[in-house]
């Protein structure tokens, strides 16, 4: 009977907690998630994008496409503020819908009100800050981000946010003992998010052949080295 009470008295306890966290983030912990490609959903909290979130992003510009083709080819409009660079060509082939896409290369000193504005409308911003936001424009944008739902991919450094995103330990494959064409690239995936205190990493194909997103290995957590080939000596 002590057990049974004990169990029901740590359920209210969960229930309580979780509650207070959802006021204090103005979101719902199990509420509806923007999608993601297959090979990056388990890497991410939620298996997506929250609606209300910030993310930092890596300088990958095409790691910014894969995170940006499955909400607007299910319907999503998205914002590319500040990337000059953003290649439409190379967005539409890793799956980005361009007709769902808004660019605004140059908002110069404005770019944070830029930012803020275009999230009044779109549910998915992506930004490079060309310099540092102050303490109180960072807490507003993050109020009117809950306020609208909308999702702020940074690339750079940012805030309170929901996770951070980033690539590494390229390799390439298509090319033989000089000769061939360049096919695949395959890197290295690592989410870091304050609701796991062990980040989270995947192989995986960016781009693929295909030129789109290819997954090439199970998810991994923690930092232990991958294993070596082992080859036979003499």
């Amino acid at each position: 009977m002590r057990s049974i009470v004990r169990n029901r008295a740590a359920a209210e306890d969960v229930q309580r907690l979780r509650a207070q966290l959802e006021r204090v983030q103005g979101r719902r912990m199990d509420a509806p998630v923007l999608p993601a490609h297959p090979a990056l959903a388990g890497l991410l909290p939620g298996r997506g994008l929250r609606p209300g979130s910030a993310y930092s992003l890596g300088p990958s510009l095409t790691l910014l496409f894969a995170l940006l083709a499955p909400p607007s080819q299910a319907g999503s409009w998205c914002g590319v503020v500040g990337m000059p660079e953003f290649g439409a060509e190379a967005a539409a082939r890793v799956g980005v819908e361009l007709d769902r896409t808004v660019l605004i290369p140059d908002p110069g000193s404005r770019w944070l009100a830029v930012t803020a504005t275009i999230a009044e409308v779109l549910p998915v911003v992506a930004v490079r800050p060309p310099s540092r936001a102050r303490d109180g424009d960072v807490t507003r944008l993050a109020a009117r981000l809950r306020e609208r739902g909308a999702v702020l991919l940074v690339q750079g450094t940012w805030p309170q946010t929901e996770a951070m995103i980033d690539v590494s330990d390229p390799e390439w494959t298509g090319v033989g003992d000089g000769h061939g064409y360049l096919a695949a690239r395959e890197l290295t995936v690592t989410v870091s998010s304050r609701r796991s205190p062990v980040p989270r990493r995947a192989r995986v194909q960016l781009p693929a052949a295909s030129g789109q997103v290819a997954a090439t290995d199970t998810t991994t957590r923690g930092s232990a080295p991958m294993p070596l080939p082992i080859r036979a000596a003499g």
